[in-house]
C-alpha cells in the first residue's frame, strides 16, 4: 500500500504492508515520523487524511482526545491504510540519520522470567537474528493473545546481541504485565517493534550525566550505565543516579548499582526512613526532591535523563528547567502516557 506523507518541510512516500500501522511503516522505511509513546496514549503522531481511507485499530485510544475527526485527523500509530493514502503532518519530518537503528518487527522468545520484587518482574527476549539499539531506547511488545503493543525500555546494552533484557511493574489494568505475572512465560513468543525513543546516550556526548528514575523507569538508565561503563565514560566525566522507590520492599538492582564505582548513586525512599550501614546512599523523599538537594551547584556541563511514572517525570523536569536552568536539549525523556 503506497503512502504519501506531506510534512511542513518536504514530502515522503513509502510502502505499508497490509494491516500495518502508518507510523510503523514510515519508521520501518527510515522516515522519522513524529511520535513519543507510539502506542496510542500521547497524541504526538496525529496526522490529517488528504485522500484515501484508514482503519482505526483502537477507537478508544487515550490519544484520540488530541485529534479532530471532523478535520480528518487520526493517530498514525493506531490506523492502517485501507487504500493508497495521502496525509499531512504539521511538523518538520526528516530521514533517520545514517547509521541509526531503524525499527523493525521481530519475534522474540521469553527467557529467564523472574521476580525482582513483589510487583516487578525481570525477563529477557531472545532473538534468532542480532538486534541493534541505542542505550536508552525502548521497544513495543505484544505477546500472543494480548491485543495492542506496550512500550518497555531495555535494561542492557549490546550492539549486535540476540538478547534484550526488560523489567515490568505489575499494573491492575496492564495487559502485558497481567499476562507476564499470570503464569510461567518462559518459551512464549512475543512480537516486538523497535527500537524506538529519542532519550539516547552515546559516549561522544562528552558531558556529565544526571540520571533520575522512578520505579521501573530505572530500566533505560541501566542501559545507559552499561553503555557508559563499556566506554569507560566515567573516567572522564562525572555521573549521578537518583533512583526513587516507595520503600525498601520496592527496591531492586541494588547489587548491580553498587558496582558502578564511577557513579554517585542515591536511592530515594518516599515512604520510609533509609536503612543504616549500606553500600549505597539512601535518602528520604521523592526522587526529584532528593536530586534537587544533592545536585545544588553541580549542574555545569550536564545532560539529564529522566524516566518513570508521568507525575515523577513532570516533577523532575520542572526541577531541571526552573532550578538547574538546563536547556531543553540537555533534558532527555520518552513519554509513555
Amino acid at each position: 500500500m503506497r503512502i504519501q506523507v506531506n510534512a511542513r518541510n518536504r514530502g515522503y512516500d513509502f510502502e505499508a504492508l497490509p494491516g500495518e500501522k502508518v507510523l510503523y511503516a514510515g519508521l520501518r522505511a527510515g522516515i522519522d515520523l513524529p511520535y513519543e509513546c507510539a502506542t496510542g496514549t500521547c497524541g504526538t503522531c496525529k496526522a490529517k487524511v488528504v485522500s484515501g481511507r484508514v482503519r482505526d485499530g483502537w477507537a478508544e485510544a487515550p490519544g484520540k482526545k488530541f485529534v479532530k475527526p471532523a478535520a480528518n485527523e487520526f493517530l498514525m500509530c493506531q490506523c492502517a491504510a485501507e487504500e493508497g493514502l495521502t496525509l499531512e503532518v504539521s511538523k518538520f519530518v526528516y530521514p533517520m540519520d545514517a547509521g541509526a537503528c531503524v525499527p523493525q518487527k521481530c519475534i522474540g522468545t521469553v527467557r529467564n522470567s523472574r521476580a525482582l520484587t513483589h510487583d516487578v518482574m525481570g525477563f529477557a527476549l531472545e532473538f534468532e537474528e542480532p538486534r541493534d539499539f541505542d542505550a536508552g531506547q525502548f521497544v513495543l511488545l505484544a505477546p500472543e493473545g494480548v491485543a495492542g503493543y506496550r512500550g518497555y525500555s531495555m535494561c542492557n546494552f549490546a550492539r549486535g546481541g540476540r538478547r534484550l533484557d526488560f523489567i515490568v511493574k505489575r499494573k491492575p489494568d496492564g495487559g502485558f504485565s497481567q499476562w507476564l505475572f499470570g503464569g510461567k512465560r518462559d518459551g512464549a513468543r512475543v512480537e516486538t517493534f523497535g527500537p524506538l525513543g529519542k532519550a539516547t546516550f552515546d559516549p561522544a556526548l562528552g558531558k556529565n550525566l544526571l540520571l533520575i528514575a522512578g520505579g521501573s523507569g530505572i530500566a533505560g538508565m541501566m542501559s545507559i550505565l552499561a553503555r557508559a561503563e563499556e566506554a569507560q565514560y566515567f573516567a572522564r566525566h562525572r555521573g549521578w543516579l537518583f533512583f526513587g522507590v516507595r520503600t525498601m520492599r520496592d527496591a531492586f538492582f541494588l547489587d548491580e548499582l553498587s558496582r558502578y564505582s564511577g557513579v554517585d548513586v542515591t536511592i530515594a525512599l518516599s515512604e520510609e526512613d533509609p536503612p543504616q550501614n549500606t553500600r549505597l546512599r539512601f535518602e528520604r523523599g521523592l526522587v526529584h526532591e532528593v536530586a534537587k538537594r544533592a545536585m545544588a551547584g553541580k549542574y555545569q556541563d550536564v545532560r539529564a535523563y529522566v524516566a518513570g511514572p508521568p507525575p515523577a517525570v513532570d516533577a523532575a523536569i520542572r526541577v531541571l528547567l526552573l532550578e538547574a536552568k538546563l536547556t531543553t536539549d540537555n533534558i532527555r525523556y520518552d513519554k509513555y502516557s
